[in-house]
């Protein structure tokens, strides 16, 4: 019996992931509570996927293998409580298509302010150097639709907190994280801390293949470093005319031939 992927929610993200469940042979179905747009209705229809809208049934959504979970849904949603209630797996929408992305790469970026300009520069950069690349997730159509429709070699992924929340084995090989201010607080409870871990969790599966950019400057990035093991590369970035992009530690870019206290690799 083919696997049970149902869709919670209809916009770009749960169409591109509907489209590529599909594709991939699994037996998808879309819910949204709102309208869908006619667009959005017409992919359904030329791709065969069953769907619903202006309701949730939960007949039908609760008896899913894995439950796609928009970005934009919050978990206080009572469809979402029902789902979590019964234990039924949820993931994000980049998180099904690094599931089917094979070998490509992945640059993913994350920060309260400056994502889409960032993502926007570093795909401007991979296409001008010839790179087989594509710009997607918040930015330009979604990860998943790109993965089943037209596969690049390279994703520059814009990345939102609310996708890595739902993330199992997303991993990409360069993390990129600008910055973080209190943002979205009414999705963590109204506590910072949380909404700083979900940030974080761009760099929770990396491996000492893998690199992490992150912004020497910003102070709630800064004082979270020096608690964490990271297994990856740590490169940072700064505004300073003194330091320039370096590996290793800020402390190891004043003295070089310094073994860092902190465990990197």
């Amino acid at each position: 019996m083919a696997h049970k992927l149902v869709i919670l929610g209809g916009g770009e993200s749960g169409i591109g992931a509907a489209i590529l469940g599909k594709k991939q042979g699994y037996d998808v179905f879309l819910s949204d509570g709102g309208q869908l747009k006619t667009s959005y209705k017409q992919e359904l229809f030329d791709n065969g996927i069953a769907f619903e809208e202006g309701q949730h049934t939960a007949e039908k959504i609760l008896s899913a293998d894995e439950v796609m979970k928009s970005p934009g849904i919050p978990e206080k949603n009572e469809m979402v409580k029902q789902i979590r209630a019964k234990g039924i797996p949820v993931i994000s929408e980049i998180e099904l298509a690094y599931r089917f992305k094979g070998n490509s790469k992945i640059v993913a970026i994350t920060g309260s302010n400056g994502k889409s300009t960032t993502t926007a520069l570093t795909y401007h950069i991979c296409q001008t150097a010839g790179l087989d690349c594509a710009m997607v997730g918040n930015i330009g159509i979604s990860f998943a639709k790109q993965v089943a429709l037209d596969p690049k070699e390279v994703y520059v992924v814009e990345v939102s907190s609310f996708q890595l929340d739902d993330i199992k084995e997303f991993r990409a090989d360069i993390a990129v994280l600008l910055n973080i201010t209190e943002d979205h607080l009414d999705r963590y409870e109204y506590k910072f801390e949380n909404y700083i871990n979900s940030k974080f969790r761009i760099i929770s599966n990396q491996t000492e293949k893998d690199h992490f950019i992150y912004c020497l400057d910003d102070e709630v990035i800064m004082q979270r470093i020096p608690l964490l093991t990271i297994h990856t590369n740590p490169l940072y970035e700064t505004r300073s005319k003194k330091r320039r992009l370096h590996q290793g530690r800020p402390d190891d870019a004043e003295n070089p031939g310094r073994k860092s206290k902190h465990e990197y690799l």
